[in-house]
C-alpha cells in the first residue's frame, strides 16, 4: 500500500459519502490489531517498517473516513476537485457571499448586535438551504451507476466550496459577537 493508498479500498468498503459507521470502526479495530508493532518485534527490521506503514495507513484512513467533512474533502481530492483553478461557484452565490462580507466590515467599524444577528440568521438560512440540498445527493451516491458520479460529485464539490465560504463568513462573525 502506498501513501496514495485507497481508503475505502484499504477497508473493503464502497467509496461513500455515508459509509457504514459500524464496519468502518470494526476494520480499523480489526487492523490496529493485526498492525500493532508488539506483535511483530521478531519480525525483519523491513517488515516491521511495513507493519508501521500500514499501522500508520490504517490511523490516517479512520481519521479521515469517520469525519464527514474530511471524508468529503478526501472523496473530492481523489477525483480531482479540489485543484486550485476549477472551482467555480455560481454567480449568484458569490454575490450572495460578497453581501455578507460588506455587512461583516460595516459590523467592525460600527458594532450592532441585532446588524450581527442578521447576517448570522442569513447565514444559517443559506447553510440549511445547502444541507437540505446536497443530503439526497450524498445519500444516493453509493448507489449510483459510475456514469451519474460525475455529475454528483460536481454538485457536492460545489456545496463543499459553499459551505467552506460559509464557515468563514461564521468564523469572522464569531469576531464580532463578543465586542456587540
Amino acid at each position: 500500500m502506498s501513501v496514495s493508498a485507497d481508503y475505502f479500498e484499504f477497508y473493503q468498503l464502497p467509496e461513500s459519502f455515508r459509509p457504514d459507521v459500524a464496519e468502518l470502526k470494526r476494520q480499523y479495530y480489526a487492523l490496529s490489531r493485526a498492525y500493532h508493532p508488539d506483535f511483530h518485534a521478531t519480525e525483519s527490521p523491513e517488515r516491521q517498517q511495513e507493519i508501521l506503514q500500514l499501522a500508520t495507513l490504517n490511523t490516517n484512513a479512520y481519521r479521515t473516513l469517520s469525519d464527514a467533512d474530511l471524508r468529503m474533502a478526501y472523496i473530492l481530492g481523489r477525483h480531482g476537485l479540489l485543484e486550485e483553478g476549477k472551482q467555480e461557484l455560481p454567480a449568484d452565490f458569490l454575490l450572495q457571499v460578497m453581501d455578507l462580507n460588506e455587512q461583516l466590515m460595516e459590523l467592525e467599524f460600527e458594532p450592532d448586535s441585532a446588524a450581527a444577528a442578521r447576517v448570522e440568521a442569513d447565514v444559517n438560512s443559506l447553510t440549511n438551504t445547502l444541507e437540505a440540498g446536497i443530503e439526497p445527493v450524498l445519500a444516493g451516491y453509493e448507489g449510483l451507476p459510475a456514469d451519474a458520479r460525475p455529475q454528483a460529485l460536481k454538485q457536492v464539490q460545489t456545496y463543499y466550496l459553499k459551505k467552506r465560504y460559509l464557515l468563514r463568513i461564521r468564523e469572522s462573525l464569531a469576531k464580532f459577537a463578543p465586542r456587540s
